[in-house]
């Protein structure tokens, strides 16, 4: 049995379309360690598609198939009882199991003596024939449906992904992903990571039949995970409308976005792309909040990544996309790249410029526990924040600060519908307690309505009715 594990596992790892995260990885050095040490006790034996899916990968129907083209058997639990391949040399049915991971290339259609339409290809892996015989009709009927030749992906896509991707960067666009929990298996868990997260491609290898890229990248933690696609949809068996729900993470752009892709559409600015950048000044900004775009202050000081750069036809400005290196929120503003003196346009200032806003690298550098990043990202206040991880959290500066006695001091922060949210700071700096209450808007009675909710969302408080945070 030692020697048998360590013989599946070197197989797995000669096989380059194999890949797994190295969560799988670590356990199958580990298994392959005491499969040897067992094996030694025993004996001493050693068409003008502009986006980069539809440009690169083609989606090829059954009738389009070429003399070449090469496949891997990858059955799933259906296959082990309804068998694909027969043996070409003698007829008979074989496992699918048999087959697995065995690389098929295909070698055309034919007719058989008793006048069933079959689909030959030969195995590269044991260099013998075999074919798919269709269910029923002809080749020409057949081809045209979804259903294509059961248990195979088309290495095709990954060869492609491979070349086009590796080494790339990425960044995500879904929050579920996987990591593999078998090294000669199937088996995975699945993972919840942030929006936006910058990673880069580290491995391409074969997934399934329905989804045959499998898209292995790291984070900047070192932190491995992956998804699978049906780049082309060859022979994956899903239609375009079946891409929902569920499904839909298995389309590429679901789930990640090329950061090569932005700059072509925004060739003007690609030196900016995908760059890291911070505020030199106070800047008003966009964000989304409360279910709607609203304008918020963004401290100085704080890092963003360049995501997009988009002209304004018509005008000088340049709408940029942001990332808050942080929050991972994204922000939006107009800017101008030409300055102001050298353009003959009015209604331009020097506080557009985007060489007065911003400068090259990161701000001011930012110390925060892992429990505040992640309230961080996800916009919410927790007990012990400092006065920056709050303004971090919120996406911009408070509406109004209130000093109390004893070094203690409170931030309002309006809301919609009358509301606001008060932060209590402690004589630390930290936050002790948050609260929702009720802002009135008579100009007259503003200030001391904002005293008096304060003071009954600290009397709440005390009294042990805090309420979360509500953005």
């Amino acid at each position: 049995m030692g020697l048998a594990m360590l013989l599946m596992t070197v197989s797995a790892q000669v096989n380059t379309y194999i890949v797994k995260t190295r969560t799988a990885q670590q356990k199958a050095a580990a298994a392959q360690q005491a499969a040897v040490n067992e094996a030694a006790s025993q004996t001493t034996d050693e068409n003008a598609p502009t986006d980069f899916i539809s440009q690169n990968f083609k989606f090829y129907s059954l009738c389009d198939w070429k003399e070449g083209m090469k496949f891997m058997v990858m059955p799933e639990k259906y296959d082990l009882i309804v068998r694909t391949f027969s043996d070409a040399a003698t007829g008979k049915e074989v496992s699918s199991m048999s087959l697995r991971h065995k690389i098929m290339i295909y070698r055309g259609h034919t007719v058989s003596a008793d006048g069933h339409s079959r689909l030959n290809f030969f195995c590269q892996d044991d260099n013998k024939m075999y074919y798919f015989e269709i269910p029923n009709g002809s080749f020409d009927d057949y081809c045209y449906g979804k259903l294509g030749v059961p248990t195979l992906a088309y290495l095709g896509d990954v060869d492609i992904a491979k070349e086009k991707l590796m080494g790339k960067k990425l960044y995500t666009k879904g929050t579920i992903y996987r990591i593999d929990t078998e090294y000669d298996g199937d088996g995975y868990r699945e993972v919840k990571m942030p929006k936006d997260l910058s990673v880069t491609v580290t491995q391409v290898g074969v997934g399934s039949r329905s989804f045959p890229v499998k898209i292995i990248v790291e984070d900047e933690n070192g932190n491995e995970f992956y998804q699978t696609f049906a780049l082309s949809k060859t022979n994956s068996g899903m239609r375009d409308d079946e891409f929902i729900m569920d499904s839909l993470k298995h389309t590429f752009y679901a789930s990640f976005e090329l950061q090569d892709a932005i700059m072509a559409v925004n060739r003007d600015f690609s030196t900016y792309i995908g760059k890291t950048i911070h505020t030199m000044q106070p800047t008003k900004m966009i964000t989304k909040g409360d279910g709607k775009d609203r304008t918020v202050n963004v401290p100085k000081m704080t890092t963003f990544r360049v995501d997009q750069a988009q002209r304004r036809p018509g005008t000088p400005y340049v709408t940029l996309q942001l990332t808050e290196m942080e929050s991972r929120r994204p922000y939006y503003l107009d800017v101008l790249f030409t300055h102001p003196d050298d353009l003959a346009e009015r209604n331009v200032k020097l506080e557009d410029y985007f060489g007065y806003i911003f400068a090259m690298g990161e701000g001011a550098e930012r110390k925060t526990t892992q429990e505040a990043r992640a309230a961080i990202r996800q916009g919410r206040v927790i007990i012990g924040m400092s006065e920056e991880e709050v303004t971090l959290a919120m996406g911009e500066e408070p509406n109004e600060k209130v000093m109390g006695s004893n070094g203690k001091h409170d931030w309002i922060y309006y809301r919609s519908k009358g509301k606001s949210l008060f932060i209590h700071f402690g004589r630390d700096g930290r936050v002790e307690a948050y609260e929702t209450g009720t802002t009135k808007t008579t100009t007259t009675k503003k200030t001391s309505a904002k005293k008096s909710s304060a003071k009954t969302a600290k009397q709440n408080w005390k009294n042990g009715k805090g309420t979360p945070l509500e953005n």
